[in-house]
């Protein structure tokens, strides 16, 4: 079996999470009333028993933006007590007048590899996050980016098909910082039409050396696991980015509403049975450790 790093899950505190805490709004990914509640590295590390996962990097969990340092801090306190997670990924708001202070605080916690600002933008409300499409143009989030070189961090990419010509000139502008795609490019539109729009700006985005692709949250607008869509995902993603730029990541807890972690791990091997055996190990685990840093 080859080993696994997982490289986007979650652990959280419910009373941390507005998105929980609040009313019981629609999101992205269906009705979520089983998240409603603590999920703590003990259930994480039951969930992934025997399924062959050896280290794992937290993503944020959209905290309350004022908490961003406060969410790093606990999980850095959750990895010195369980030993897990072995990187995260924090949150910083790029569009403040200056992001450094921020970044000053957040770099002073030894596992912090990179920092999430989610900028996906639909017209469906129910999937829209972020202010605007087009935050990656924006003049401000872009001299804030520029700090970015100063910090050795990388920056986990979240957008629709529609906003990867803009991330695209993003990646290519800022050569020196490491992009990881969240959830392959997040594919919601399964039309032909769909399809090939997300097939068109995955091409612009492979084509920028510095961007990687999370083979994660395939579920996500399905709201299942199945295993021929990851197979179609995950072998549409490694022709334009190539094995050595694609990484797996489980979006746990969130998939755990359709399936567990053994079936879901399963799915995704399946999906990579089909190439050689080092590059199912650079898929599973030798890109995550290189792109976060994991030693």
């Amino acid at each position: 079996m080859q080993p696994i790093i997982d490289a986007h899950h979650h652990v959280w505190r419910q009373q941390d999470l507005p998105w929980l805490a609040g009313p019981m709004l629609p999101r992205i990914f269906g009705p979520h009333e089983p998240l409603r509640r603590n999920y703590p590295m003990s259930e994480y590390l039951a969930d992934i028993a025997g399924a062959g996962v050896v280290k794992s990097i937290y993503v944020q969990a959209n905290w309350a933006p004022a908490d961003a340092e406060a969410e790093v801090a606990w999980v850095e306190q959750v990895a010195a007590e369980t030993g897990w997670p072995h990187a995260i990924v924090g949150y910083a708001d790029l569009l403040m007048d200056d992001v450094r202070p921020a970044l000053d605080r957040l770099t002073r916690y030894k596992l912090l590899r990179g920092i999430r600002m989610q900028l996906h933008w639909h017209g469906n409300p129910q999937y829209r996050f972020a202010k605007a499409a087009n935050v990656a143009d924006d003049v401000t989030f872009r001299r804030n980016f520029a700090a970015f070189s100063d910090y050795d961090l990388s920056f986990d990419l979240q957008v629709f098909a529609p906003q990867m010509d803009g991330a695209a000139r993003l990646a290519a502008d800022f050569p020196e910082t490491a992009f990881i795609l969240q959830h392959a490019g997040m594919l919601e539109d399964l039309s032909d039409a769909g399809r090939t729009a997300w097939r068109e700006g995955m091409t612009k985005l492979a084509a920028q050396p510095n961007v990687y692709a999370k083979l994660s949250g395939l579920g996500t607008f399905i709201h299942r696991n199945d295993p021929a869509h990851i197979a179609w995902m995950v072998r549409k993603t490694v022709a334009l980015f190539g094995a050595g730029r694609c990484l797996f990541g489980s979006n746990f807890p969130i998939e755990k509403l359709w399936t567990d972690f053994g079936a879901l791990a399963g799915a995704y091997r399946e999906a990579v049975a089909r190439y050689t055996p080092a590059e199912q190990a650079s898929m599973l685990h030798d890109v995550a450790a290189r792109v976060y840093r994991i030693a």
